[in-house]
This record gives C-alpha cells, structure tokens and sequence, in this order.
C-alpha cells in the first residue's frame, strides 16, 4: 500500500510503499477512503509533540469500508463503514481508565501518533475504539467529525452551558461546534485572525451572531469561551472576555507559551480548563447527535499524496472549514 508518512523528525512527510498490515484478533483493516488532515497532524509532522518515533504514519480522522475483521471482532463485520478516532487503545487498568477518565489513561495509543493512521491506502485499528457513522454524510464530509467534531462537542462540554460562547479561531472543530451550539440556541461569538476577513465571512457563513478579530474586545460579556488557535496569548484576551465565574477551555493538544497576566482577569471564579484528548463516550453521544442537527462539514480534498500541500495550507491558515485526503 501507498502511505504518506513521517520518517524524519521536522521534515515533510515522505510517500513510501509498506505491506496491507494484517488485523490482529481484537483489530479491524480498513480500507481508507477518507481521512481528515488536522492541526494534531500537523504538530506531529512539524516535532511540535513529544515522543514522536519514525516512520509513523499521521492521521486520526479515518473513514474507510472493513476489508477483514479479527478472529475475536464480532461488533462489525466485512464491508460495514467505520470511522477510526484519534483515541486508539487504552490500558483499561490505571486509576484514570477505572475513573470514567479513560482520555487521561496513563497508557494510551493514539491514531496517527503512536499508532499508524490513516495518510495510507489502509490502517488497522482496535475494533474496541471504531465507531459506525452517521449515513447521511459522504466519507470526506464525515472525516471531520471523527477529531475536530468530537475534541469539539468535548470542549464545548468543558466550557458548560452559557448562553453567550466565544469561539477563538475558526477553523475545523470551530465550524462543527458552532452547528451545535446554535441548535442549542445559544449565541456564537467568533473571533479570527486579525485581517483574515474570509474566516470571518466564513463564520458568518455557519450562523455565528457576531464575528470580528481577535484583537477586538468582545461585543458582550461572554458565558465561555473556548481557544482553537495554538496561540497562547489569546488566552488572557478570553479571559478579559469572559464574565465572572465564567470558563475558558483551551481545545489544542499543543498551545505556545502562555504570557504572565495579572490575577485581576482570573479572580472571580473564572476557570482555565484544558481539553485531553477523549472518551468514547464522547463519540458515542456527539455521533448520535450530529445527524439531528444535522451537522454539515465543508471540506476541501487533496488526494493522498498532496498531504504536505493540505498541511502547508493548514499552517498559513489557508484553510476554510476542514482539508481531506481522498
């Protein structure tokens, strides 16, 4: 099989040929006809993240038909498509695994991370850890929801129930969140990159109430806020947007380095929450959700060996809505 793969550390990524890995017994191989580019890949691609071991093959956001199940596999079977998470495998034993906290797990395998994902013609995965998808969505249209949908709907739960949500760059998981929080009738503030006057139209374009800057005091005082750009100084700006007793989640695997701020932003009651990963519990409710909205996800395909351009594009912010391999 073809794949698009990391085999050195900074560089990009390198096309190669491997054998179609076998499915252990408790594992499923699937045949990928989509797979989400998301910013996690371009962390690893760029040695942004820790413990990166070459060759890795990148991706989290699978879609794909089953071509062989395990010996032990009795959840799916041939031909059923499935999505393929960033949560791969757990060790089910820690205390966090016995806690309802299986995103926390002190042994965890990660799709696209420590495992091989989905830049490859195939990819096998812990039939434990797939999930069934929603019928209505084409495979590229679905691939979003299996990372910026899921890390999304997680961060919009962490940020709690406030009427008035900030949003903090609008990109993938931004568009998806502001589908839900609008069907949940509140009212969705966008902030974009400063001159970035498509991403605001784009925000718009998805039903936000107001979309501006992120240089730009906030038109209200906000419930929440949650931050999507990888930028730590946006969060002492969301934290002078948000009311007291207010919550600002912080959705990224990586973020730069936060500025020092003074106590006075934080008093109050706020709260700085950051989101790990997930559970599949998570995907279990936000795929039941996501047809009732319904969810609509715009995309832009690349074929597979144009990942490096659809991570170049991802890192200008070149992006409106989500980049998919095909």
């Amino acid at each position: 099989m073809k794949a698009m793969a990391v085999t050195k550390l900074g560089k990009p990524l390198e096309l190669i040929e491997r054998e179609v890995p076998e499915p252990g017994p408790h594992q499923i191989l699937v045949r990928v006809t989509a797979c989400g580019v998301c910013r996690t890949d371009l962390h690893i691609v760029d040695n942004e993240l820790p413990g990166i071991s070459p060759p890795i093959i990148p991706g989290h956001e699978i879609v794909g038909t089953i071509e062989r199940t395990g010996a032990l596999v009795d959840a799916f079977e041939q031909n059923q498509r499935v999505g393929i998470p960033w949560l791969g495998h757990t060790c089910g034993t820690c205390w966090y695994c016995n806690h309802d906290l299986e995103n926390l797990c002190d042994r965890p395998g990660f799709t696209g991370y420590t495992i091989d994902g989905g830049y490859a013609e195939y990819a096998v995965a812990d039939a434990g850890y797939c999930f069934a998808l929603p019928s209505a969505m084409g495979d590229a249209e679905a691939a979003p929801l299996l990372c910026a949908g899921l890390i999304g709907y997680r961060s919009l739960r962490a940020a709690g129930p406030g009427a008035n949500l900030g949003i903090y760059g609008f990109g993938a998981a931004a568009h998806i969140v502001a589908q839900i929080a609008k069907f949940e009738g509140r009212k969705v503030y966008a902030f974009t990159r400063p001159g970035d006057d498509e991403a605001e139209g784009f925000a718009l374009q998805m039903g936000v109430h107001w979309a501006g800057p992120s240089d730009r005091p906030a038109p209200q005082k906000l419930d929440a806020a949650i931050i999507f750009a990888p930028v730590g100084e946006l969060l002492p700006t969301a934290l002078r947007a948000v009311r007291k007793g207010g919550t600002v989640a912080c959705g990224g695997i990586h973020m730069s380095d936060i500025p020092s701020f003074p106590y006075e932003i934080l008093w109050g009651e706020r709260t700085v929450k950051s989101v790990a990963n997930l559970t599949r519990q998570d995907a279990a409710e936000f795929l039941e959700l996501a047809p009732r909205i319904p969810i609509r996800t715009q995309v832009e395909a690349f074929r597979l060996e144009e990942a490096n351009e659809a991570l170049d594009r991802l890192r200008a912010g070149r992006l409106t809505g989500a980049a998919v391999l095909t």
